[in-house]
């Protein structure tokens, strides 16, 4: 468990942040710049000290205001990987690593060079020096130094606003697989949702340095404090299903989702994987009949739950689809010529052309590393 309850007031910023999280697992601090996420990683790093609260990390004390305990930055076990890689210019990508593994403090060595190598695809890198490495390759290394430290949890400071677009999607599937693979805590600051969506199972959104809301991704997706964020043209309900069919013929795959599934393409997806879906409310479409004669083949049938205006005369629509919720986003209009209410059965069309990038690997860490 990660249990943070801490304030710090630097000059006219005033930061109040709150939440428990479980672990292992990846928290998302996700908010706009100026929002409190550095400050918030920098107490927990120990780079800054709280005024009052505490920081407990799986039953550790690592801050601790009114018994008096502040754990020096260097014996926390957290590692730190900055926007930045800060990597030593003069040390090969070797030894930038082998300098993470004499970081250990007599901790067990549980994640080793070699597999750390792998997971992060360093093999090719390890003679090179920062200088002849892309701005992915260099992160890729910044994260391996901190796993090299034996880390009892990692801090990722959106570690991928310093590269472009391209290079954030060739660094993502590392990521993922870290979480995946390695079962190691982590805090990941974004002010991008895809990261966000593709990475966390919680997330925390923080407004002014404080909580403006705290929950898992499925549930925070439709929060109106993440809305009021990302802007009407991400918005978009998450939801989880199983990949129940891959055909490779077509290249098409089925994802069982609530009640229903959806028809998407392949894309490297594996029969039985867990993934999660992004549904823009934007690209849904509401029928009050069952779809017959479209050419549209992923038709979800539910309930409306409740409807909420969203903006000058639009309305967000809550559908509950066997226990998948979704969210549509429809005009005034369109309300009112289909006399849309609360518990209305209701046909969710979803375009295939929508799904494509917001299908992502939903697996979970099955179990913490040991000590």
């Amino acid at each position: 468990m990660l249990d943070i309850d801490i304030s710090k007031q630097r000059g006219a910023f005033s930061a109040k942040v709150a939440f428990t999280s479980t672990t292992p697992g990846v928290t998302a601090l996700f908010g706009r710049s100026g929002s409190g996420k550095t400050t918030t990683v920098h107490l927990i790093a120990g780079l800054l000290r709280p005024d009052r609260g505490h920081i407990r990390i799986d039953g550790t004390v690592l801050f601790d205001a009114a018994l008096g305990i502040d754990v020096p930055v260097e014996e926390r076990g957290i590692g730190y990987v900055f926007q930045d890689a800060r990597l030593f210019p003069h040390l090969s990508v070797r030894d930038n690593l082998r300098y993470g593994a004499r970081r250990t403090r007599g901790r067990a060595q549980h994640l080793q060079f070699d597999d750390v190598v792998a997971l992060l695809g360093l093999a090719a890198l390890l003679a090179r020096r920062p200088a002849r490495l892309s701005g992915g390759e260099r992160q890729r290394v910044a994260i391996g130094r901190a796993l090299l430290a034996q880390p009892r949890l990692l801090l990722l400071d959106e570690p991928l606003a310093a590269i472009d677009v391209a290079r954030r999607g060739e660094l993502l599937p590392y990521l993922e697989n870290l979480r995946d693979q390695f079962a190691l805590p982590m805090v990941y600051v974004s002010h991008q949702f895809e990261e966000v969506l593709r990475l966390a199972g919680d997330v925390v959104v923080l407004e002014n340095g404080a909580v403006a809301g705290h929950g898992d991704v499925i549930s925070m997706s439709q929060s109106p404090a993440l809305r009021a964020i990302i802007g009407t043209e991400s918005l978009g309900a998450v939801i989880e299903g199983v990949i129940d069919e891959v055909d490779a013929v077509s290249n098409l795959a089925r994802i069982r989702v609530g009640a229903g599934e959806l028809l998407v393409e392949a894309a490297q997806l594996r029969l039985g994987e867990r993934v999660r879906v992004q549904l823009l409310a934007r690209d849904l479409i509401l029928s009050i009949a069952p779809a017959a004669g479209l050419s549209v083949r992923n038709s979800l049938a539910g309930i409306i739950t409740r409807l909420t205006t969203d903006g000058e005369r639009a309305w967000l629509v809550f559908v509950d689809a066997g226990g998948a919720t979704l969210m549509v986003r429809v005009t005034d209009d369109a309300r009112s010529a289909l006399a849309l209410v609360a518990g209305q059965p209701i046909w969710v069309l979803v375009k295939a052309v929508s799904l494509r990038g917001h299908v992502f690997s939903a697996s979970r860490p099955a179990a913490a590393l040991p000590g």
